[in-house]
């Protein structure tokens, strides 16, 4: 058990017995309130161990992560993730923001399946992983991730997709929310619409609203966003369930579309889908642009 959860753990005690405490001599309830005090007091420490539970980034050198037909982009020098190029020529280009664990090079799979389609294909890096340096946490990443967009833009021009998975989509819909206009299009893999929510749902006996550093709220990000939006769900996802990802479709202004995966888990997926899945997904977005 990790120390957040225990420190959750005891502060929920604690609040039960002030609860009862309208029954206590005036000492314990005095006592109590003081341990009640005491655990409040101690939640920055809970929110100091929030990067150990949400981001797992794997290293690896650039060396290491070149392979397969993927490049460093934009220089081994200036390393802010793979690219991949399409055979023919070049209909769009998707800068993908991967989800918590590992690097960018462990997501090739999109590169295979988007540059058959003619697409180039950026895998973003962020800031701890791989072989960046740079701080966790979502003002680095979102920031970060913002500055490749216009990159990317600045070097490929339009139309530029912005594809995010899991925590890339609380990435993506933030970055690409500050650069609307250079933003075709959005598609959000097993997203949610606020990370409290979800937290929430795995941690129902704590207070995350009060302590939750990180907010990722895809919501408020995308507002006033203006561009089409995928929403792609897992069915059967149980790490974020499917009905935070309908709550985020809901939210969002027209164009938009919400598509599930029958069957698929939140890391089995891609199994499921094919070439055919893709190719509509893609046309939604370039072909639905404002």
């Amino acid at each position: 058990m990790s120390e957040a959860l225990e420190r959750g753990i005891v502060w929920t005690v604690a609040v039960t017995r002030c609860r009862r405490a309208a029954r206590l001599p005036r000492r314990l309830l005095r006592s109590s309130l003081q341990i009640a005090a005491a655990l409040l007091i101690s939640f920055p420490g809970v929110a100091v161990s929030q990067n150990s539970l949400l981001y797992f980034p794997g290293k690896a050198t650039v060396a290491e992560m070149v392979s397969g037909g993927l490049r460093a982009w934009p220089s081994e020098e200036e390393f802010r993730g793979l690219v991949a190029e399409p055979a023919g020529p070049v209909r769009a280009t998707a800068i993908v923001f991967h989800g918590n664990a590992g690097h960018a090079g462990h997501r090739d799979f999109y590169a295979t399946m988007l540059t058959r389609l003619g697409l180039r294909v950026i895998l973003a890096e962020y800031p701890g992983y791989g072989p960046r340096e740079g701080a966790l946490g979502e003002r680095s990443l979102v920031d970060d991730a913002q500055q490749t967009i216009t990159l990317a833009y600045r070097m490929h021009g339009a139309p530029l997709v912005v594809i995010g998975e899991s925590l890339g989509a609380g990435v993506a819909a933030a970055a690409a929310g500050r650069e609307r206009d250079k933003t075709a299009g959005l598609m959000l893999i097993t997203p949610w619409d606020r990370l409290e929510n979800v937290a929430a749902h795995h941690y129902p006996w704590l207070p995350v609203k009060w302590f939750l550093r990180d907010r990722y709220d895809s919501v408020d990000h995308l507002a006033a966003f203006g561009r089409p939006v995928l929403v792609v769900v897992a069915e059967r996802d149980t790490i974020v369930p499917p009905r935070f990802g309908t709550a985020l479709h809901d939210s969002l202004g027209e164009p938009r579309k919400l598509t599930v995966i029958p069957g698929a888990g939140h890391n089995d997926w891609t199994g499921r889908v094919d070439t055919v899945w893709w190719q509509h997904a893609i046309d939604f977005i370039l072909t639905r642009q404002r």
